[in-house]
């Protein structure tokens, strides 16, 4: 099946790729590699809520930030080369804000490699990090980039 194929099973619409908060671009290719710049968990342009993981902001939603940041990094990836020339993601980095002594960053960023494997199947295996941090921009609790191996 045909990633698109499976996103359009599985109900999921792209969204509208984000707009850079700064001076980068959504994402860069080298040779069969892109690479996306770090999306945040916007939904219809704003985030849904900021804050740090484990104070402000419960591991569970930031799981569902995670998630939304993987569909926002698909989407400039699919923008860029279209979604059915993945091949496969190589690497998932996910930042988490995180209160002190919070140490729940790998499940967090599981909302990201779930959403990946849901989509891509096979093809969205990767490696990756989850990394603890004290802030993120715009008072985000999560952000995610990816490294995609494309046709």
């Amino acid at each position: 099946m045909r990633h698109s194929e499976r996103l359009a099973a599985l109900g999921i619409t792209l969204p509208e790729v984000a707009a850079p908060v700064a001076a980068y671009v959504p994402t860069a290719r080298t040779g069969d590699l892109v690479f996306t710049s770090g999306q945040l968990p916007f939904v219809d342009g704003s985030l849904p809520r900021t804050g740090r993981v484990g104070a402000e902001v419960s591991a569970e939603d930031a799981e569902a930030d995670a998630r939304q940041c993987a569909l926002n990094a698909l989407a400039a990836v699919h923008a860029s080369v279209g979604i059915d020339n993945i091949v496969r993601v190589v690497k998932v980095v996910g930042f988490v804000a995180s209160a002190a002594n919070f140490t729940g960053q790998p499940g967090v960023i599981n909302g990201a490699s779930n959403l990946l494997g849901e989509v891509l199947g096979e093809a969205g295996q990767h490696a990756r990090s989850a990394v603890g941090v004290a802030e993120l921009p715009l008072g985000a609790p999560v952000e995610v980039e990816l490294i995609v191996q494309v046709r």
